[in-house]
């Protein structure tokens, strides 16, 4: 694109502080415009000062300009500095959310909507109950068609911009059941008066398709619509767009193809990789000076999008910094991975930085349990960003509520948690009833359960719902009974229907509750009681499960640091997009964890990946560490593992590989290709003051042969980690273990 001049000094002001391609945004004649924004370049600043001139230089009515962001927050952020930047007050400007800005609208014209103009929202809570309702009024099998897919079926259905009249069952069962559901659903609103989230667009847009008095008005009032964070519109957000700008108006888009990772959501990166094909005349203004990280880091960045397919191209750089070379940690398993990120954080903080500066970010919410036991054991403060802490998860304290009363039936925590989780019949008020008789008896849950079935004090149906509860649980109890801590976990698991509960919500949240799960099995496998020594190991199955859930519980007591508290962050990749920070952990970089088992059998999921792992980069401004483990446990197993594709996609010259003990530049190794050099070049790091070493084989007295992964402390204090032979990985205090070291 060419170079604009600019003639108006009196509103230099708004130009002075952008860089050119930021200017030529700022100040462009076109039509239409894609604002190719990376990481770090400034796109809310674009975004603002193209307002601001709008407003100062072309002399354009704030009545006149709609600006559209993804979150309220975003929204009010957007205002406000147009408001500082102009020194004034701008209330009559559209200023908000897809879903705010439509609601507006629908509130203004809820008569020719087809609304009563008292209709409410209904939040997804409220959505669920009525399709619940909607299903046993229509006789729907619970089991075999969960609310909460129906729920996500009709959602998605909307985002699509389909309504259950558009769309054909061509006799399939699913489809069939689905649309029956949803045309009862869409009937029940209708009566009610009532419209939910994914309604609030589709009926804006149909609100201007099938009232085209509504619709020039509005284009003839909106003729300058800006959009941030173009590259997350679904289906429906972009036609209410492309209706909106219509052909005359002017229409800004910014966003980055680079960083579209929601598609498990709804977005549709194709809405920002055909916007020159929909609307011919646009031009497009690459912003590619990043202001955030350093050369090194936006270097990395560029090699690995690079293998996208399709992109629209851009290329980040900086005039700041080189920085230092991204540094790669092979760990021998999930605990050494963890134990390096606490020790090279504490080095950190020791140099006077910030908690708050350094994020922990990791593709599953499942692989927090390992990193924030770690930060428990040294006392760090944290903060898991957007989520509970792994023992606060809903998945996780169900399972944990099975397991507590495999130890005491009389725990009426865990019976009032599970007694209908998954589903069984056990409504609200047979609960009440055990509960009054608990009161009378004084009794507990449990046993008050028993009373209710054997005095027949509730209902045929009732009775028999709370009677196969109780057997379910007794009959859990005595096949647990001989199992290890991580098979009983296993059992209950698999038994209890949890899985089967969770995978009904569909979507990328069901994916990581059941992750969840599996790493609560991967918890007990590698659970060890730091109130027994070796010598106690012995004790009833039954005593060391008490010893787990005792753990987990102080484990969810240890509360999150505080808001004001300076706390590291750790958070899932997807949380981390808009943020920066000066340390930067990406962890897990394994095949079939990053990227994801479930992202790699097609180009289009894989691509997504990688976009994850640009997006995870690209949060760093001066240090960013990347670490994979040889061997990871999972489900209780042991799984050796491959280094992430994402690894060998950074050049060489810009990773060292960090070893304990030693630093070696990964050019200078022999193989590029075999970025995961083994357990050579990590053996040998000696356990302080004693005789073992990492790597090396030795034997106990009880457990065999096996092979030292980890170790805290030093001396006759030192705690290893022993991974053996037969069975499995255990930590010993060297003072009692009387290791014999082999060859």
């Amino acid at each position: 694109m060419e170079k604009i001049e600019y003639a108006a000094m009196d509103v230099s002001y708004i130009l002075d502080s952008l860089n050119e391609q930021q200017r030529n945004a700022v100040a462009s004649p076109a039509q239409s415009l894609l604002v190719l924004a990376g990481a770090g370049s400034g796109k809310t600043r674009v975004l603002v000062h193209r307002i601001a001139w709008l407003l100062q230089a072309e002399h354009v009515s704030p009545f006149s300009v709609l600006a559209v962001t993804f979150t309220n927050k975003a929204a009010r952020e957007m205002r406000g500095r147009i408001e500082e930047l102009m020194e004034q007050s701008f209330g009559g400007m559209w200023v908000g959310t897809f879903h705010g800005l439509a609601h507006r609208l629908l509130r203004s014209h809820w008569q020719e909507a087809g609304l009563p103009e008292d209709f409410h929202i209904l939040d997804a809570d409220d959505q669920l109950r009525l399709i619940k309702r909607i299903n046993r009024t229509l006789q729907i099998d619970e089991e075999r068609w969960p609310a909460k897919q129906c729920q996500w079926y009709i959602n998605s259905q909307k985002d699509e911009g389909l309504r259950a009249d558009n769309i054909e069952h061509f006799d399939d069962d699913y489809t069939r059941t689905m649309l029956d559901i949803y045309k009862a659903y869409e009937e029940a609103c209708d009566r009610g008066g009532m419209i939910d989230f994914g309604e609030i667009l589709l009926r804006a847009h149909e609100l201007w398709l099938k009232n085209p008095q509504i619709l020039q008005h509005y284009q003839q009032r909106f003729q300058y619509v800006l959009v941030d964070e173009f590259q997350d519109t679904n289906t429906i957000q972009y036609a209410w767009l492309r209706v909106l700008a219509g052909a005359g108006n002017q229409l800004m888009v910014v966003g980055d193809d680079d960083q579209s990772i929601y598609g498990w959501r709804g977005a549709r990166i194709e809405n920002i990789q055909q916007f020159g094909s929909d609307f011919p005349d646009s031009d497009i203004v690459r912003l590619e000076q990043n202001y955030r990280s350093t050369s090194n880091i936006l270097n990395a960045a560029n090699k690995l999008i690079a293998h996208n397919q399709g992109r629209l191209g851009k290329n980040l750089w900086t005039d700041g910094a080189e920085g230092e070379l991204i540094s790669l940690y092979e760990a021998f398993n999930e605990q050494d991975e963890a134990r390096f990120i606490v020790d090279r954080l504490q080095d950190w903080l020791n140099g006077g930085n910030r908690r708050s500066d350094a994020a922990i970010l990791y593709r599953s919410n499942a692989q927090s349990r390992e990193l924030e036991e770690a930060l428990l054991r040294v006392g760090m403060p944290y903060r898991i960003y957007g989520g509970h802490r792994f023992y606060e998860r809903l998945e996780i304290k169900n399972a944990l509520s099975y397991l507590r009363l495999l130890v005491n039936r009389h725990d009426d925590t865990a019976v009032e948690r599970i007694i209908n989780v998954p589903t069984r019949g056990i409504g609200g008020k047979t609960i009440d009833t055990i509960r009054q008789v608990a009161r009378e008896h004084n009794c507990s849950l449990w046993q008050a359960c028993v009373e209710a079935v054997n005095q027949t004090l509730l209902s045929s149906r009732a009775s028999n719902a709370v009677l196969a509860f109780l057997q379910l649980i007794d009959e859990m109890s005595k096949a647990c009974e001989p199992l290890e801590l991580h098979e009983k976990a296993a059992y209950i698991v698999k038994h209890s229907g949890l899985v089967q509960h969770h995978e009904k919500e569909g979507g990328e949240k069901a994916r990581a509750r059941i992750e969840n799960l599996e790493e609560l099995i991967t918890a007990t496998s590698s659970f060890d009681d730091p109130g027994m020594d070796e010598e106690e190991i012995d004790v009833s199955a039954s005593t060391f499960l008490a010893a787990f859930l005792d753990q987990a519980s102080l484990d969810a007591g240890d509360t999150q640091a505080e808001e004001s508290e300076d706390a590291v962050q750790l958070m899932t990749l997807h949380s981390a997009k808009g943020l920066e920070f000066q340390l930067v952990f990406l962890t897990g970089l394994e095949e079939g964890l990053f990227p994801h088992k479930m992202s790699m059998d097609n180009l289009a999921g894989l691509e997504e990946e990688r976009r994850l792992c640009y997006v995870g980069i690209t949060r760093a401004k001066n240090k960013l560490y990347m670490s994979y483990a040889e061997s990871r446990r999972m489900h209780g197993d042991v799984n050796l593992c491959r280094p992430s594709r994402f690894i060998k996609e950074v050049p060489n010259e810009l990773v060292e590989e960090v070893r304990l003990k030693t630093t070696i530049n990964r050019s200078h190794m022999p193989s590029r290709g075999g970025v995961a050099l083994g357990h050579k070049s990590a053996h040998g790091a000696e356990v302080p003051e004693t005789q073992i070493s990492l790597g090396q084989r030795v034997a106990h007295g009880k457990f065999g042969e096996g092979v030292v992964l980890n170790y805290e402390g030093q001396g006759s204090n030192a705690r290893v980690q022993v991974n053996f032979d037969a069975v499995g990985s255990k930590w010993l205090v060297m003072s009692y273990a009387k290791l014999e070291v082999l060859g």
